[in-house]
């Protein structure tokens, strides 16, 4: 454990002394803890493990303050796990996306009010947060692909997301993925090195994660643009806001949740002319994976929902190749529909998928999982069923409410019930429920 007094690499906003207060008052306050975690799991960049309950425990005693100074802003950190440093100094990277963590809650802290009340929609907050960040670059075409994929995957479905990261690389085309490990830092690994090839300077590798994961989480080495949003909701609005194609490539609950919102989002009738190309893709061993998918979507939203994207297996090469054709395409469509390239405001989301869902026992419950209603309001609550599968696995909340309450219930009509049942089976056989140990499931499922 290392104590230290750390200071940011280039400019950083100056903090007013309310904000400094509220960061810095005991652990009872909301956002000194929520603080606190972060940057904990920030600092715990490499560990090998997804729980995030048991990283917080292991961890007691780490503190951390915001110090002001006249020159700016501070951290004082306490018991600080050592893999943050090297020779005594902290990593650059890791200094990095801690200062990020800083930005982010204090923005999240200063805007709270107005995200409670919902004074300003959503899709506003989102883009303020994104704004804040720096994310959003008005003078740069379509080029941001997002990819969405399990932190617990094998060695060769890893390596697999490396070449397609590596393939998209060389076509100069950035990656934004979740931040962790697994299918979330093997893209962004690979088109490091086609950057490279191509001798790309300003390459954006954009990690956006939610303090309610970030734990189980934490960011890999490679994000060089860290932003932590309020919650899943707004993290998956950021992906869709922000993102230009996005790429799925196996993985568990996490990334069930991901399509179910995509999905959700583009059955809506609004959105039929919008233009924001989707792909699957795994190698050759996890075609069984992405067949699996299909067959869950098909007979839970429809052979529509199924329409919305393109399965190609065991060839990163024309997945590259796809996505930088569909750049083409989503330019001439913001063009068209007079949209910015850089945040993406004529996608409607309904409120279905933009309010906070708390996966309690009696939400869980009380979720309708049944094909009486639209596919698209399906899509919402079986996207609130794996959110809260999540939370139950690897979400240090979920899992001690799961430690409290016992296995979270769902029901519905039998065909949703059997399919989620045949799909959640293939998960935790495959090992894509936890990166180790045995997984004990968090739910049960009643007709």
């Amino acid at each position: 454990m290392t104590d230290v007094v750390i200071s940011p690499k280039g400019p950083l906003d100056l903090l007013s002394k309310s904000e400094i207060d509220a960061l810095r008052v005991s652990s009872d306050s909301k956002f000194q803890q929520l603080f606190r975690d972060c940057a904990l799991a920030v600092l715990s960049t490499g560990a090998n493990s997804d729980d995030g309950h048991a990283l917080l425990a292991a961890h007691k005693d780490f503190d951390i303050e915001v110090v002001s100074s006249a020159r700016g802003v501070k951290l004082k950190l306490k018991n600080a796990p050592e893999n943050a440093f090297v020779d005594g100094r902290m990593i650059a990277g890791i200094r990095n996306h801690l200062f990020a963590v800083l930005r982010d809650i204090v923005f999240i802290q200063n805007q709270f009010e107005l995200w409670e009340k919902q004074d300003e929609s959503i899709t506003d907050m989102v883009f303020k947060t994104l704004r804040n960040a720096h994310a959003l670059k008005p003078r740069r075409q379509p080029n941001l692909i997002v990819c969405w994929g399990g932190h617990s995957i094998s060695e060769y479905e890893y390596d697999y997301t490396k070449e397609v990261g590596y393939r998209l690389g060389l076509r100069g085309l950035d990656i934004c993925t979740g931040c962790g490990i697994g299918a979330m830092k093997g893209p962004m690994k690979g088109a490091a090195i086609g950057h490279a090839k191509q001798r790309i300077e300003d390459s954006r590798f954009i990690g956006i994660t939610e303090p309610g994961i970030i734990a189980s989480e934490a960011p890999n080495a490679v994000v060089n643009e860290l932003i932590i949003m309020p919650d899943i909701e707004k993290r998956l609005e950021a992906f869709v806001r922000l993102g230009h194609g996005i790429v799925v490539f196996p993985g568990g609950a996490g990334t069930a949740e991901e399509i179910l919102y995509i999905l959700g989002v583009m059955l809506n009738d609004n959105n039929n002319r919008i233009k924001l190309p989707l792909i699957f893709t795994g190698p050759e061993k996890s075609k069984q994976y992405f067949e699996d998918m299909d067959r869950f979507i098909g007979n839970t939203l429809g052979s529509e929902a199924q329409s919305l994207y393109e399965i190609i297996i065991d060839d990163p090469i024309e997945v590259a190749r796809a996505m930088n054709k569909s750049m083409k395409k989503v330019y001439k469509n913001r063009r068209k529909l007079d949209d910015a390239f850089f945040y993406n405001w004529s996608l409607k989301i309904n409120q279905d998928f933009q309010g906070a869902f708390e996966p309690t026992h009696e939400n869980m419950a009380a979720l309708n999982l049944s094909k009486g209603q639209p596919a698209a309001d399906l899509a919402a609550d079986l996207r609130r069923a794996f959110s809260g599968i999540v939370a139950g696995n690897v979400k240090p909340q979920g899992i001690e409410s799961i430690e409290r309450h016992g296995p979270f219930k769902l029901k519905g009509d039998p065909g949703v019930m059997d399919e989620l049942d045949r799909i959640l089976e293939s998960f935790v056989k495959q090992k894509r429920m936890k990166l180790s140990g045995e997984y004990t499931p968090c739910y049960v499922l009643k007709h």
